[in-house]
């Protein structure tokens, strides 16, 4: 459950020098992060932060594979002729197919990291396939290649006939997650979580019986969580993600890391959840795996923390298989003390929430909150990163042990660097008023956003006795995120926070409502390509509630494609329109507490919709104002992003760590180099953390 996207400032010390912004191509921006404090840690808490740093990128190829089944040999592929290419790398062909294998880099595959959509090179397959023929064929994903067998020209026909239409061809695997409404999710969709045989309706008649039969209902695990669904003999079965199993290669080594991290843990309880991780590992028993997250969630006495695993399910067009990530980080402590605020009343703002009373926890427990620096990103974090976690997803583990909420400081400070006089705010915010409101209190209510999200937003309400935690299938994603924002806008403008000294005044919570509304209406558009549907589901999410509170706000006499008029013909104004000046599209707010009630009148319908599984409902919400796109105004806001010259998609280059040994080989200290190449980083750990067959049946 994260968010991906921040305009925050962390509260951690970092250096103003640091170079943050690195390279720039295609649609994306590479930044560096600075890792402030590890040089304050004791020698023990650094080899932790690096064993677990180490586990965190032993995944990789495990994330590449679920993304797609081709996406291992396309990489050995592209790389093979990105390092050993003889002809000219000046000239336009190569210099495309560069900008080509590096959007590949960061999106872990062919297909968009965000939009899910296949890259289209800007090179010809001729030039490919000249290229391929010319570098060393030891280098390219040749099954003899690595017995000494020669390969022949032959062999590497046919490799490039394999491979040419998966890179080339439009219409072969065009989407990773299909998300469009009527189709079969899992037909449609490229990525590698079921056969290729499996369709929608197997999938979900099968996971049906297994909720069914399970012996627990109240304690259910996540069934299909890490697992391939395929075909044997007509029967369906799944190949379990595990130590022998499938991934079992890259899985063998992320034990051994967790295992060097195990004998560093700072406490017996820490330790504790390293061995019921590595169990998990070995066998795969998702009961165990919920054994690990409870401790997990119960370990809070440590500095040190991680996550490494099977996750998030966005990838998954169901919503039921987890892509692989792995993440070590340790406490800001001086920044903690205001999600430790947010922790310590989260009771006051179940109790005060707008929702049906049945919906409502009676007791929020062990809702656990930090500010954290991020030390090593990996699998799906990395190289595009969430900027805040909340986990687990386990419904009943969060209803009974409670949850861990972070906001990751160190990379919301990289992306506002970033973001500094680069003219987005200009061009696109309504006025100087605004502006001012957003420079004055914009990074605060950022970060408090992010807070209320993580702690608090996904950790508030319940589901109804016997309602399934996967009911809504394909909304699910969408709305859960929709509920933790919700949760978010509808408590950022109370009183409470001003008095708990979260926001310095009662004003601040404009900025918020502001910027939100106008991403989730126009800005966040850069993200699609003309004539696209929205289908991820953070950005269905934001357009589901800037689309529905447009839509009630406006008088019922305003008219015309939701570009309203400010005033309705009896002069009454709308809480929020989208109004023109002088040829352009803005976001006018006009009643700021009137957006708070309809915030809170949609979180309590969003909760509803969660709480008793609702999912004809939850369809027609997203349906209806989260997936598609005005052209008009699309057009119109590409064309002034575009004269900005800015990427809309930012992502992170990792630091490295120098581990110094005495001549006894013992670590005497380890500590920190930033500078690495994007590329060079890449084919490092191609090189280094390649565990994995290229071909995973």
């Amino acid at each position: 459950m994260m968010i991906t996207e921040s305009a925050a400032t962390a509260t951690s010390a970092v250096n103003d020098d640091f170079p943050y912004t690195d390279e720039r191509f295609a649609d994306l921006q590479m930044l560096r992060y600075q890792v402030p404090g590890f040089d304050q840690l004791t020698l023990r808490q650094k080899k932790l932060v690096y064993f677990l740093s180490e586990a965190a990128l032993s995944g990789r190829d495990i994330l590449w594979d679920q993304n797609g089944r081709y996406n291992l040999r396309i990489r050995q592929l592209l790389e093979a002729v990105y390092v050993d290419y003889r002809g000219d790398r000046s000239a336009p062909d190569f210099l495309a197919f560069t900008t080509y294998l590096k959007r590949v880099w960061f999106s872990n595959g062919i297909h968009h990291h965000y939009g899910s959509d296949k890259f289209q090179p800007g090179f010809s397959p001729d030039f490919l396939r000249q290229a391929v023929s010319s570098v060393d064929p030891t280098l390219l994903p040749l099954p003899d290649t690595s017995a000494g067998v020669p390969p022949t020209p032959q062999a590497i026909d046919a490799l490039c006939d394999l491979l040419f239409p998966i890179i080339f061809d439009p219409s072969v695997l065009p989407k990773r997650t299909n998300q469009t409404d009527g189709q079969d999710l899992i037909q449609t969709s490229a990525a590698n979580y079921y056969g290729p045989d499996v369709t929608q309706a197997e999938a979900e008649a099968f996971y049906l019986r297994l909720k069914e039969a399970a012996p627990d209902p109240a304690h259910p695990v996540m069934f299909g969580m890490n697992s391939r669904l395929v075909k044997k003999d007509g029967l369906l079965t799944e190949q379990v993600w595990r130590s022998g199993g499938l991934y079992g290669k890259a899985i063998d080594h992320i034990i051994y890391w967790l295992q060097q991290a195990h004998d560093v843990a700072e406490n017996e309880l820490q330790a504790k959840v390293i061995e019921l991780l590595v169990d998990f590992y070995r066998s795969g028993d998702l009961s165990t795996f919920d054994e690990y997250t409870i401790h997990w969630v119960e370990e809070t006495a440590g500095r040190v923390d991680f996550t490494n695993g099977f996750t998030e399910s966005y990838g998954d067009p169901l919503g039921l298989k987890a892509s692989w990530e792995g993440f070590a980080n340790f406490k800001d402590l001086a920044a903690t003390a205001r999600t430790e605020t947010l922790s310590a009343n989260a009771q006051w703002f179940e109790d005060h929430s707008p929702v049906d009373p049945r919906f409502k926890k009676d007791n929020c427990r062990g809702v656990t909150a930090k500010v954290i620096v991020a030390a090593m990103l990996g699998g799906d974090l990395y190289p595009s990163s969430a900027i805040g976690i909340n986990l687990p997803n386990s419904n009943w583990v969060r209803a009974e042990h409670g949850s861990k909420s972070v906001t990751i400081g160190n990379l919301t400070d990289a992306y506002n660097k970033a973001a500094r006089g680069n003219g987005f705010q200009e061009e696109f915010v309504i006025d100087d008023t605004t502006r001012k409101l957003i420079r004055d209190y914009g990074d605060v209510c950022d970060d408090l956003h992010t807070d209320l999200h993580e702690c608090l937003g996904h950790g508030s309400g319940r589901l109804l006795p016997g309602v399934d935690a996967d009911s809504l299938k394909a909304y699910g994603s969408a709305i859960e995120e929709a509920r933790a924002d919700l949760f978010g806008l509808y408590y950022i403008a109370d009183p409470k926070l001003v008095e708990l000294g979260l926001t310095p005044d009662a004003e601040a919570y404009k900025s918020q409502y502001y910027t939100y509304l106008m991403n989730g209406l126009m800005t966040q558009l850069v993200r699609i390509e003309p004539g696209h549907i929205i289908e991820e589901a953070h950005m269905r999410n934001r357009a589901l509630i800037a689309q529905w509170v447009l839509a009630h706000a406006t008088s019922p006499q305003a008219t015309g494609n939701n570009r309203q008029t400010a005033t309705s013909s009896t002069g009454n104004l709308a809480a929020v329109a989208l109004v023109r000046r002088e040829g352009k599209t803005y976001v006018q707010v006009n009643d700021y507490p009137a957006l708070r009630a309809l915030f809170g009148q949609l979180l309590a319908e969003v909760q509803r919709i969660r709480s008793e599984g609702d999912f004809e409902a939850a369809r027609q919400l997203i349906e209806t104002y989260a997936v598609s796109v005005d052209a008009e105004l699309h057009q119109e806001v590409l064309q002034r992003y575009r004269a900005l010259n800015l990427a809309p998609y930012k992502g992170f280059i990792n630091p490295e760590y120098v581990v110094q040994r005495d001549s006894l080989g013992t670590i005497t200290d380890i500590t920190i180099r930033y500078g690495e190449a994007y590329d060079h980083q890449m084919l490092r750990y191609s090189r280094d953390y390649h565990f994995l067959p290229l071909v995973n049946d």
